[in-house]
């Protein structure tokens, strides 16, 4: 199959016909592995940012996880546009109405350079009092806020980067959207290479026929990683948006007439489909800005052991995000075809193969906790209670896995109220609660033990649903 067009395996659902089971768990699998790539050179890219800050000592490394659940916030803000809009054109690349679903695409556009710019601005009138807000001390609170600046100053670029993504994958092609993510997870780690650190000299060799190098650098320190990842964002958007307008054969908009304002009944949909995810993404990070507060008593070591912890399990985690995005292409089109019993086989099976592969990184993150904190900080206090964190964490990953592919299903089809309603009581009745309670008692330890639980519980009422809920037919 071309990088640029969509898989043979996948016009078949559109053309309505017969997949046998091989053939379904074939095209899962080939449309898992690069979106499972993608997410993890996402990681990889917060992952290498922490490292370089966390270099440079526990309170750089703080003032980055003081801000991290606001910053994951307004990130989810431009996820929901993009996943308003790109379940649509799902549902009509699935029904073969491909003017239609570019007829999407191009006033998303537009809808999404609205809410950026609105986005950007709220970010940037409270990023000077953000750190404070969140209980963090002067000793963070200046890089923390500028870091989050540019962060926000970024929202048009990122909302673009989103929706391309977006909007490629759910037409089928998520190879493109892939494999620029991994190019992205390069350039900035060579872009904040060259921001966090100052001018320096390194000697090559012996010293006695010593080669002396001068690598250049501005020393920005961490604005410096906000800023590397901007750089690098605006590079990979700048191609997606090319692609999808100009190469896409679902997508491409070039030379095709068509209005850029959204009609009432697009954003009608969007709206429908979004409002609920908006709502639990919103209040999902409330709560984990609250458990940020709770755990900021603690301390310094406490902070930057719970920003790094979060860093690290997400090497765990990604991969059940990637296959998330595979079930969401998968269902929406079966979905958009009307073929409702294959839309059911896909999200099993996406589900299933999510909680194999997250039960086996759970195993690989409890052996390596120490090692992967090790290459975040050179702090050891953080590194120690960090470790314990991850492992606590690991008993959770299937669960975790079952609430995430799962959740990708129903926003397939456009069930999304429910789902939103269920995740919102297991984050504030389980974890926050919990969180509470532990904290005073057992520390940065106890606040992962009440995560661990809920995350459990998330995925037991989430396999309920899939089973037994009304979600593939249902129109919220």
């Amino acid at each position: 199959m071309s990088l640029f067009h969509t898989d043979p395996l996948l016009l078949r659902i559109r053309q309505h016909e017969k997949l046998s089971t091989m053939e379904q768990l074939l095209l899962t699998v080939s449309l898992s592995i690069p979106a499972i790539l993608a997410q993890l050179s996402s990681i990889l890219m917060f992952y290498i940012d922490d490292a370089m800050v966390g270099s440079l000592g526990a309170n750089a490394s703080a003032s980055i996880g003081i801000i991290a659940t606001t910053t994951w916030l307004f990130w989810s803000i431009i996820s929901c546009v993009a996943t308003g809009f790109s379940v649509q054109v799902a549902h009509l690349v699935g029904a073969n109405d491909l003017p239609r679903a570019r007829n999407v695409f191009r006033q998303s556009l537009f809808a999404g350079l609205i809410v950026s710019v609105l986005t950007a601005l709220l970010g940037v009138a409270i990023s000077s009092r953000l750190p404070y807000w969140l209980g963090g001390g002067e000793e963070i609170a200046s890089d923390a806020s500028r870091y989050f600046l540019i962060f926000v100053l970024g929202a048009p670029l990122s909302m673009v980067n989103m929706l391309a993504s977006s909007m490629l994958r759910c037409a089928g092609n998520i190879k493109v959207p892939s494999i620029a993510n991994v190019v992205m997870c390069i350039l900035d780690v060579v872009f904040n290479f060259f921001m966090i650190f100052p001018t320096r000299t390194v000697m090559l060799g012996a010293s006695s026929s010593a080669l002396h190098v001068t690598i250049p650098g501005f020393g920005l320190g961490v604005p410096g990683a906000a800023l590397g990842t901007l750089l690098a964002e605006g590079v990979i958007a700048s191609y997606l948006l090319w692609f999808a307008c100009v190469r896409s054969r679902e997508l491409r908009i070039v030379n095709e007439s068509g209005s850029f304002i959204p009609e009432r009944k697009i954003v009608g949909e969007a709206r429908r489909i979004a409002g609920p995810v908006f709502l639990q993404r919103v209040l999902m990070n409330v709560a984990q800005i609250v458990t940020t507060i709770i755990v900021a008593p603690l301390g310094a070591v406490a902070i930057a052991a719970n920003a790094l912890g979060v860093t690290a399990e997400s090497l765990c985690y990604m991969p059940g995000y990637g296959i998330g995005e595979a079930a969401t292409t998968l269902v929406g089109q079966s979905y958009g075809a009307k073929r409702y019993r294959l839309t059911e086989r896909f999200a099993w099976m996406n589900t299933l193969l999510g909680m194999a592969v997250m039960t086996v990184m759970g195993v690989i993150m409890y052996i390596a906790a120490p090692l992967m904190m090790a290459s975040l900080t050179p702090d050891e206090a953080v590194r120690q209670l960090g470790t314990e964190c991850l492992r606590i964490e690991a008993w959770a990953e299937p669960g975790f896995a079952a609430s995430i592919v799962a959740m990708s299903c129903f926003v397939g089809t456009g069930d999304t109220r429910k789902p939103a309603f269920m995740t919102l009581f297991s984050m504030w009745a389980v974890r926050v609660t919990l969180a509470a309670l532990l904290a005073p008692h057992y520390g940065l330890q106890g606040v992962w033990l009440g995560m661990a639980i809920e995350l459990t519980f998330r995925g037991l009422i989430f396999l309920a649903r899939l089973k037994w809920g009304n979600w593939k037919k249902i129109k919220n």
